[in-house]
C-alpha cells in the first residue's frame, strides 16, 4: 500500500491547481436579479431550488460525518436541478439571451468555489496519507475525486452555454483545457501504474494459493476497485477533452488496454494503429526470441487437445450406455446432464495439461481460477440461484423431458432443461425458456406423472325432466367411449339442485393424454342424446311477479 503513496501524493499536488475562487462555502447557485421576462412558475422553481441549496449551505461548514455527506448530495442534486431549468431556458429561446446571462455567470461563480471546497477536502485528505489506515483515506480521495468528475462536466456545460450566449470565454475555456489536460496526463499514469500494483497483487496471491490471507485478498479488492475509479475519472477527461478539440487517442488506448472492452473507439483509425502497432511489435519480438521453442510448445499443445477431443467423445459414449442402462432409473434430464458434464470435464483437465505444456503453472492458475470465482459468484448471483435450482431439479426429479407441467405461470410440455433454465413448448406451439429458480421456486404441476387422470365434468336437466333416465343415458355415453377405463370406475350421480337445474357429476378415468378428447366427445355426445331423447338443459331463469295497486 505505501508503494502508492509517491504517485497518488504527485496526483494529488497537480490537481489541487484547478484555477477557482478563494472561497470555502458553496454560494448560492443564482441571483436574484435575474426574473426578466422568465416564466413565473420557471422563476419560482428557479427561487426555489436557490433557496434550498443557500440553506444547505448554511448547514455544511458545521456539519459532520454522515449529515455532512447527506447535505453534500444535497447540494448536487438541486444544483443539478438547477442547471437542467437553466439548460431548457437557454435551449428553448422563450426568453431573451440578456436574461440568462447572470443564470451562467453565476454558474462559472459556483463551479469554481465547488472545487474549491473540493481542493480543501482533498488537501486534508492527502495530508493524512502515512498517519493512519491509508487504503480508507485513498479511497476517499477517490471518492472525491468522482465528485470532481461531475463539475467538471458541468464547467463545460457552462462554456457550452456561455459561447451560445455570446459571452467571451476564450480565456477560461483555454485555462480549463490546459487543466483536463494535466488531469488527463496524471490519469493515464495512475491507471497505468495502479494496473501494474493489481497485476503484482494478483500475481501474489496465486503464489500463496491455498494459504493466501484475508490482508492479500482485500489487497486484490481494493486495488481492483481504484482501478475502476480511476480508469472512470480518465474516461471522462477523455469525453471532456473530446468535447473541446483535442486528440484523445492514447487515452482510449490505455482505457482500451485495461477494460478490455472493444467499443466504437477501436474504430477510430489512430487508436486501432496504436493498439496494432504495440501487438505487432510484441508478436515479432516473441517470434524473434523464442520462436523454434513456441512453435513446438504450440504443435504439442494442439496434439494435446486434439487427442482430449477424441477421448472426450469415448467417455461420453460410455456414459450415455452407463446411465441409460443404469438400474437406478436415470431421468432423461439427468441422463443429459451427467453425458454432458463428462465431456466438459475432460475437456477441462486435456486444456489445463494441454496450457502446462505452454508454461503455466497449474497451481497459481487455479489460485487465480478460485480468486476471480469469488469475484464472478458476486456478479452472477441470479445465474448461480438458477444453477442450484437446476440441480435441486436434477436431483428430486419433479418432471421429466415430454411431461406436461404446470409451473411459474406457465403451462406446457418440457422440452429441454440445462442447469440454468427449462424450455417449455406450451400447448399452442410457443416456445418459452424459464429460469430454473423461478421453477424451483414455485409448485410444480406435472400434469402427465400419473398413468390416469379423472375428467371432471358436470351436466343439467330440467326439474320436470326424468332423474333416472338422464342418469341411464349419462352412464351409457361414459361406458362406451372407448378411450374411457373401467377402473377406476366412472363415476354418474346428482350432485346439486341448483337454481334452474338438477346437476350431474360425470367422473370417468382417462389416460392424461387423452383428457381433452374424452372430455370434448362425451360433452357432445351428452348433448345429442338429450335432445334425442327430449331431456332439456335448462338455462338460467327468472319468474318476474308484477304487481299492480
Amino acid at each position: 500500500m505505501l508503494r502508492m503513496l509517491p504517485a497518488l501524493l504527485l496526483l494529488m499536488t497537480t490537481l489541487l491547481m484547478v484555477p477557482s475562487l478563494s472561497a470555502q462555502e458553496i454560494p448560492a447557485a443564482v441571483p436574484e436579479t435575474t426574473s426578466g421576462n422568465i416564466d413565473t412558475p420557471t422563476l419560482d422553481k428557479i427561487t426555489l431550488l436557490q433557496h434550498t441549496i443557500d440553506h444547505d449551505t448554511k448547514r455544511l461548514s458545521a456539519a459532520k460525518g454522515e449529515m455532512r455527506t447527506i447535505i453534500e448530495y444535497r447540494i448536487k442534486n438541486k444544483s443539478s436541478q438547477l442547471r437542467d431549468e437553466i439548460d431548457q431556458l437557454i435551449t428553448s429561446g422563450t426568453t431573451e439571451p440578456q436574461y440568462h446571462i447572470p443564470l451562467v455567470q453565476n454558474q462559472f461563480v459556483f463551479l469554481g468555489q465547488v472545487i474549491n471546497y473540493l481542493d480543501a477536502d482533498l488537501a486534508l485528505l492527502s495530508s493524512k496519507l502515512g498517519t493512519s489506515d491509508d487504503s480508507k483515506i485513498i479511497s476517499a480521495m477517490s471518492n472525491r475525486e468522482f465528485e470532481r468528475d461531475h463539475y467538471l462536466k458541468a464547467t463545460l456545460d457552462t462554456l457550452q452555454w456561455a459561447e451560445t450566449l455570446g459571452i467571451d470565454v476564450a480565456t477560461q475555456k483555454q485555462t480549463f483545457t490546459d487543466f483536463m489536460l494535466q488531469r488527463a496526463d496524471q490519469f493515464d499514469s495512475l491507471v497505468n501504474y495502479t494496473q501494474d500494483e493489481l497485476q503484482k497483487a494478483v500475481a501474489e496471491a496465486a503464489k500463496a494459493g491455498a494459504d493466501i490471507s484475508a490482508e492479500q485478498k482485500a489487497n486484490v479488492l481494493a486495488l481492483k476497485e481504484r482501478l475502476g475509479q480511476n480508469s472512470s475519472s480518465l474516461a471522462i477527461s477523455a469525453t471532456i477533452l473530446e468535447s473541446l478539440g483535442q486528440n484523445v487517442s492514447q487515452i482510449k488506448q490505455t482505457l482500451f488496454s485495461v477494460s478490455g472492452d472493444i467499443t466504437q473507439d477501436v474504430l477510430n483509425f489512430s487508436v486501432a494503429s496504436n493498439l496494432l502497432q504495440g501487438w505487432a511489435k510484441v508478436i515479432k519480438d516473441q517470434t524473434i526470441n523464442n520462436g523454434p521453442n513456441l512453435t513446438f510448445k504450440i504443435l504439442v499443445f494442439l496434439f494435446i487437445l486434439f487427442v482430449t477431443s477424441l477421448v472426450a467423445k469415448v467417455v461420453t459414449q460410455i456414459m450415455a450406455k452407463t446411465v441409460r442402462a443404469s438400474k437406478l432409473q436415470f431421468s432423461q434430464l439427468l441422463q443429459e446432464f451427467f453425458i454432458s458434464l463428462s465431456s466438459k470435464v475432460v475437456y477441462a483437465l486435456g486444456l489445463l495439461i494441454a496450457l502446462s505444456q505452454l508454461g503455466f503453472e497449474l497451481g497459481p492458475l487455479l489460485a487465480g481460477f478460485g480468486i476471480a470465482g469469488v469475484i464472478i459468484g458476486f456478479a452472477l448471483q441470479d445465474t448461480l440461484s438458477n444453477f442450484a435450482s437446476g440441480m435441486m431439479i436434477l436431483i428430486y426429479r419433479p418432471f421429466d423431458v415430454g411431461n406436461l407441467i404446470n409451473a411459474a405461470g406457465v403451462t406446457g410440455r418440457v422440452s429441454h432443461m440445462s442447469l440454468v433454465s427449462t424450455t417449455i413448448k406450451t400447448l399452442d406451439n410457443q416456445r418459452l425458456i424459464v429460469p430454473n429458480n423461478k421453477i424451483w421456486g414455485d409448485t410444480i404441476n406435472n400434469i402427465t406423472a400419473e398413468h390416469q387422470r379423472r375428467v371432471d365434468m358436470t351436466f343439467g336437466i330440467s326439474y320436470s325432466d326424468n332423474i333416472e333416465h338422464a342418469e341411464t343415458i349419462l352412464k351409457s355415453i361414459v361406458e362406451q367411449h372407448p378411450k374411457v377405463h373401467p377402473q377406476p370406475e366412472p363415476i354418474v350421480k346428482l350432485h346439486t339442485l341448483g337454481e334452474s337445474s338438477v346437476d350431474f357429476i360425470v367422473r370417468p378415468w382417462v389416460k392424461p393424454d387423452d383428457y381433452w378428447e374424452v372430455y370434448w366427445d362425451i360433452t357432445r355426445a351428452v348433448k345429442m342424446r338429450f335432445d334425442a331423447e327430449g331431456i332439456s338443459i335448462p338455462f338460467p331463469q327468472r319468474d318476474v311477479h308484477i304487481y299492480q295497486k
